[in-house]
């Protein structure tokens, strides 16, 4: 039986969702019309355990949710096996329409992505309102974490060749 990373170092619950709220890009990926892949990153913000995605209105994602094709996203780091960690979402992408959350959520991405004083903090916004910029709502039907740096590293022999005068960590004999 095949062991996965999500099974020996699962990322769950309120870990994953702090994880996720640090997280400054999301890959995702849809279908397009012909069948082949859009894949891009993106930004995302959390609010309430929710992931939401701003998307332009001419974005090829928010066309292939509507015409009710699912969504893979993947959210990663790590650059070697000790702190490899990430989150798979697979799911659907739900336009959120209320005025009051869209408001709190554009607030969001610019505390995240900008903040006070930033040279293109304007033009994003500005440039959203140009490109009718709406906030979709990644709706999980399964999402699947893993996280190595929860667990410790099996001490392994060493198998360097070290200089004669350390004599401290003898080899054992063959």
């Amino acid at each position: 039986m095949a062991v996965t990373a999500s099974q020996t170092a699962p990322l769950r619950g309120d870990k994953r969702w702090g994880y996720l709220d640090r997280a400054k890009s999301i890959r995702v990926a849809s279908v397009n019309a012909d069948g082949s892949i859009y894949l891009t990153p993106l930004w995302f913000v959390v609010d309430e355990k929710r992931i939401f995605l701003p998307i332009d209105a001419g974005s090829r994602h928010g066309a292939n949710s509507q015409a009710g094709r699912k969504i893979a996203a993947l959210v990663d780091s790590g650059d070697e096996y000790a702190t490899v960690s990430g989150v798979r979402i697979l799911g659907t992408l739900v336009e959120a329409t209320d005025e009051v959350l869209v408001k709190k959520l554009q607030d969001k991405v610019f505390e995240k992505y900008f903040g006070t004083g930033h040279p293109y903090a304007e033009q994003y916004f500005e440039f959203g309102e140009f490109a009718d910029r709406r906030y979709l709502e990644l709706v999980p039907d399964k999402m699947i974490g893993w996280d190595s740096r929860e667990t410790t590293m099996p001490q392994v022999p060493e198998a360097r060749v070290l200089p004669d005068f350390v004599g401290d960590r003898p080899l054992p004999k063959s």
